[in-house]
């Protein structure tokens, strides 16, 4: 009889980790909206699945999304200076979450995949824990249910870094080659421009990401689309002459009345197990895992956590999945976690002087501008620019 595994939320971890782990257990994924409501509903965040997390969506035969609106390239630009594109070893892709999860989950429910619409909480969660074999806890931002412990040396920061405002908009000509456009304005914050796709078509997600109290948190008290949209046009024709250039300013607007979000995020990360009453429960995604998303290695790394709990689960198929198991899970992950985790971190502050000069070199040599833009892509490669001492030749 095959082992029952329920897993809480229907994010990308836990959306990767259904469909990873279908075929060799009973799936139950427990959701607090359906998928017509997550359909219809408020963004939930920004999203670039790069390389490797669209390797394991080709893996684990996560549904396709075309070839249209590839992310091709990383526009690195400093305060008013464009300093380079740097080329993606492999395409990134942007789907909209709502689009994405609400057609994940319809497609799991196809594949035999059980679905409970229910609202979890800290008190209900331990009947889940008799009722399976395993509870992973994949609840996200909004996480966790269980007191996973806190890594004191990877969660230095006890508020928020960034104020983040985001809004899908069309009206914005694209920029050439497609890709994702960084923005750094010093002292104030930063703007992310990422092309993605929505069930309306093609969009520019517009993302700033503003140091609280700074000249571009401004977004304040702003509650509905209009605003929000107005507020977008000024902000950006301040701050972003470039972009605002690009914009047409009798078709610039939302997608949607609902494509616009602001949050602030501390992060925190977790040990991603533990016991409870005696039965080993684990997280994987934001729930255990949370970064600041100036780095935008949110779903990336869920996506790679996922597919390592899943391989650690498949390992200890026909074991008594306990303390070791979790351990197993933790070590698996433990160091590309600290690299994510450092490297972003970094980021939420001043760059480091060598940094700075890496960026520079960038915009002289087109090959150093490719290997900045892998960063994204490949965050080890980022973690040893950042902190290996060997990295100026």
């Amino acid at each position: 009889m095959k082992k029952r595994l329920c897993i809480i939320g229907s994010g990308v971890a836990g959306l990767h980790l259904a469909y990873a782990l279908k075929d060799d257990f009973d799936i139950t994924i427990i959701e607090r909206q359906s998928s017509d409501q997550i359909k219809n509903g408020r963004i939930m965040s920004t999203q670039v699945h790069f390389g490797s997390t669209r390797n394991r969506e080709k893996r684990f035969n996560v549904p396709k999304w075309g070839e249209q609106a590839l992310i091709e390239s990383i526009h690195i630009t400093i305060g008013n200076q464009k300093l380079f594109v740097g080329k993606l070893r492999d395409p990134a892709l942007s789907v909209d979450q709502r689009l994405y999860y609400s057609h994940s989950i319809k497609d799991l429910v196809g594949q035999g995949v059980s679905f409970r619409l229910e609202k979890v909480d800290k008190e209900s969660v331990e009947v889940l824990i008799d009722e399976f074999d395993l509870v992973i806890d994949c609840t996200g931002k909004n996480g966790p249910l269980f007191p996973f412990p806190i890594e004191e040396d990877l969660s230095p920061f006890q508020t928020p870094q960034r104020k983040c405002i985001v809004g899908y908009f069309i009206g914005i000509k694209e920029n050439t080659p497609l890709g994702v456009s960084v923005t750094v304005l010093p002292e104030l914050g930063e703007m992310f421009e990422i092309p993605a796709i929505t069930e309306h078509g093609p969009v520019t997600i517009m993302f700033i990401m503003a140091i609280p109290n700074s000249d571009l948190d401004i977004f304040k008290g702003i509650k509905n689309a209009e605003e929000f949209t107005l507020k977008m046009r000024s902000t950006v024709q301040q701050f972003f002459p470039e972009i605002y250039n690009r914009m047409d300013g009798k078709h610039f607007a939302l997608c949607d009345e609902n494509s616009f979000l602001q949050t602030a995020i501390t992060p925190v990360i977790r040990k991603p197990y533990l016991l409870v009453n005696n039965k080993l429960v684990v997280g994987c995604g934001d729930s255990v895992f949370l970064n600041d998303p100036i780095t935008g290695q949110g779903c990336n790394l869920s996506s790679y956590c996922a597919e390592q709990l899943y391989e650690t689960l498949t390992e200890y198929k026909n074991s008594k999945w306990d303390a070791e198991t979790g351990e197993c899970y933790w070590n698996r992950t433990k160091q590309y976690v600290k690299e994510v985790t450092e490297w972003t971190n970094a980021m939420t502050k001043p760059l480091p002087e060598h940094v700075v000069q890496l960026l520079l070199q960038g915009a002289q040599d087109q090959v150093k501008a490719n290997e900045i833009a892998e960063w994204f892509a490949n965050p080890t490669k980022a973690y040893n620019a950042f902190f290996s001492k060997t990295t100026i030749h």
